[in-house]
């Protein structure tokens, strides 16, 4: 019998069957002494002469599995020598499985040497998606995990409607594993409370639960988990529609190590539940999200005075929060150690209540607004004026939001932003200004993404205000032409790193080469996905003057097979992950230049180079057989 101790979650074993084909070959088995070869030794039996088996007797004989009642073999199975036997009597079938996944681990019974070696320390990680999600592979996991260290981290990601995890399946972990510190349950709409308070019960350990789309559990469940896992750090829940107010207070309560909450469309969840969790937890509690609850104000402002250890905040959808709410959290001072704080689709919030936070959050370095229809220039304005040690702006379908806040923010001789991210914001527009007096030399990386306004005015004040520019994304933008990216290119003083210009279509091979010449030197990552007035002349240009390039993305652009042995030819170059997808122009001719450069690559695209046959990716698969190909 194969041991079931080294068992793997992926492997086949026999369900609800016995190890022989039919009960009469069992039978004859066991009476003749030869099973032995599949169960513990035991004594041959005194066969003198040949055994004649007739129909009647075959049919009287029971198979081992039948003879004994369930406590019998219960009493047997946790008994047994080792934890190899257990495995191995685990594969028999699967009602010994499941029997032997009942058996606590402080329930057997070890030998004295095996009680001087076993070890618990719960290094063990494993995870069950979808179809391979049964209480099954739980059972054999917790069968199997007691002679390996212990289970330590499971995650169940289940969609299997016919054989899906029960109870039974959490029941057989809470048994086996009580080691588990790391418990995430997603999908899984036979589980209730009776399962996840055996957790409870078993895994005192338990410090991070993880709990999304689970809708018969309810507070019972956190109740018990407060009472029994007094390590809890980490608590994240969605979309779990019975849990509420009650659940949230136990835990408050009752674990005082809490340190991250994420709390994400559960509609019984409301103002009491989050101001008792946080009125508890003041001193420990550092990361907070809510999403999509139905909280108001009060919750705002219960975290603008408790919130004391909170360094990482997230509010999205939370549509009954009004400026009202956003002010007095701000003038609660309690966020002083606040260091990252994200809001998205709060439409309450107002231009007042973002300059009290901004006011209230003094050690506040990162900042992501999204969909924020109210602002305008004036709040975030003075929002980053008040938030004196900002260092990261993001702001995503901000659309009255324009450039004069923008170069506002920038000209600020106080500023200490070094990120600038500008996406889907349609109030900017490409306006010229004159040229600034002073600059800003703390900005380090700037990226704008589909906002159709931002043209080359914008970008050439940009260059003369920001000289230290070492990262640059220009994504989408139809308004940027050679002209002004190269204004750009002459102004940034510190050597640019990584450009990323995708989408830009009308960029062409002339910028590429200025590029290159002013910053061949410093480039380690360019993204030209999508120039498609980019050909092999940026090619060679790349081979000839980069000296550090290890990114290159030339998707979609028009570039041939010369394009590819130039970049092959040269001798400095040295690319860890190229993408051409797209390139049409590429064909079979390039097998052996990307072989060729295949000596360094770890990451190659050539996902629609229709020029290149069927046998020939076969063969680039074969040959760089240490590479990730997309094909």
């Amino acid at each position: 019998m194969q041991d079931f101790v080294n068992y793997s979650v992926e492997g086949d074993f026999s369900i609800g069957k016995s190890m022989f084909a039919t009960p009469m070959e069992s039978s004859i088995f066991l009476s003749l002494g030869h099973v032995e070869v599949f169960s513990l030794p035991r004594k041959r039996s005194r066969v003198s002469a040949p055994f004649v088996f007739s129909e009647e007797i075959c049919k009287k004989q029971k198979t081992s599995i039948d003879v004994l009642p369930d406590e019998c073999l219960f009493e047997i199975f946790r008994r047994l020598d080792g934890n190899q036997e257990r495995s191995s009597c685990a594969s028999v079938s699967k009602h010994w499985l499941m029997l032997l996944s009942m058996i606590r681990k402080d329930e057997i019974s070890q030998t004295s040497d095996e009680k001087s070696t076993a070890k618990d320390d719960g290094h063990l990680v494993r995870s069950l998606v979808g179809k391979k999600a049964t209480d099954v592979r739980l059972a054999a996991i917790a069968v199997g995990a007691v002679s390996r260290g212990g289970l330590g981290k499971l995650s169940v990601r289940g969609n299997n409607v016919t054989r899906g995890v029960t109870n039974f399946g959490l029941k057989a972990i809470a048994r086996g594993c009580p080691s588990l510190t790391d418990l995430s349950l997603w999908k899984l709409s036979s589980i209730s409370d009776e399962g996840l308070v055996e957790i409870a019960n078993e895994c005192h350990q338990l410090e991070k639960l993880d709990l999304c789309q689970i809708p018969n559990i309810s507070n019972k469940s956190l109740m018990a988990i407060a009472s029994n896992c007094p390590n809890l750090t980490e608590l994240s829940i969605d979309s779990c529609s019975n849990i509420g107010n009650e659940g949230l207070q136990a835990i408050g309560q009752s674990c005082h190590n809490l340190k991250s909450v994420s709390i994400k469309n559960c509609p019984l969840v409301g103002d009491q539940g989050i101001a008792s969790l946080l009125s508890s937890t003041s001193y420990s509690l550092t990361k907070l999200k809510l999403q999509a609850l139905n909280v108001s104000d009060m919750s705002l402002a219960v975290i603008g005075h408790y919130g004391i250890a909170i360094t990482d905040l997230t509010f999205t959808g939370l549509c009954k929060v009004t400026e009202k709410g956003f002010w007095v959290m701000g003038n609660g001072q309690g966020l002083q150690k606040l260091r990252s704080l994200t809001i998205t689709s709060c439409y309450g919030l107002t231009d007042v209540g973002l300059e009290a936070v901004g006011k209230g959050c003094p050690n506040l370095k990162q900042f992501h607004l999204r969909k924020s229809a109210f602002l305008s220039d004036n709040g975030v304005a003075s929002f980053a004026k008040s938030a004196v040690s900002l260092e990261s702006l993001l702001l995503d379908e901000c659309h009255r939001v324009t450039q004069c806040c923008i170069f506002s923010v920038l000209v600020n001789p106080e500023t200490k932003l070094k990120s600038l991210t500008l996406e889907n914001c349609l109030g900017i527009k490409d306006l010229t200004f004159g040229i600034p007096s002073s600059r800003c030399s703390s900005l380090k990386s700037l990226s704008v993404s589909n906002c159709p306004g931002f043209g080359n005015n914008s970008l050439m004040l940009l260059g003369q205000l920001c000289p230290e520019l070492q990262h640059v994304e220009l994504n989408g933008l139809h308004g940027i032409t050679d002209n002004g990216f190269t204004q750009l290119i002459n102004c940034c003083e510190a050597g640019l790193v990584k450009v990323n210009l995708s989408g830009c279509i009308n960029l062409t091979d002339n910028m590429v080469s200025e590029l290159l010449k002013v910053h061949g030197g410093t480039l380690e990552v360019l993204n030209l996905n999508g120039c498609r007035s980019v050909t092999d002349a940026s090619m060679v240009a790349i081979a000839s003057d980069c000296l550090l390039l290890t990114e290159l993305d030339v998707s979609g652009c028009t570039i041939t097979d010369s394009g590819i042995s130039a970049l092959a030819c040269a001798v400095q170059l040295n690319l860890r992950i190229l993408a051409i997808a797209s390139c049409g122009l590429v064909s079979d001719k390039s097998l052996p230049y990307l072989g060729k450069l295949g000596k360094t690559l770890v990451g190659l695209n050539i996902q629609h180079c229709h020029g290149i046959s069927n046998s020939s990716v076969g063969l680039i698969v074969d040959h760089l057989w240490d590479c990730d190909i997309l094909s």
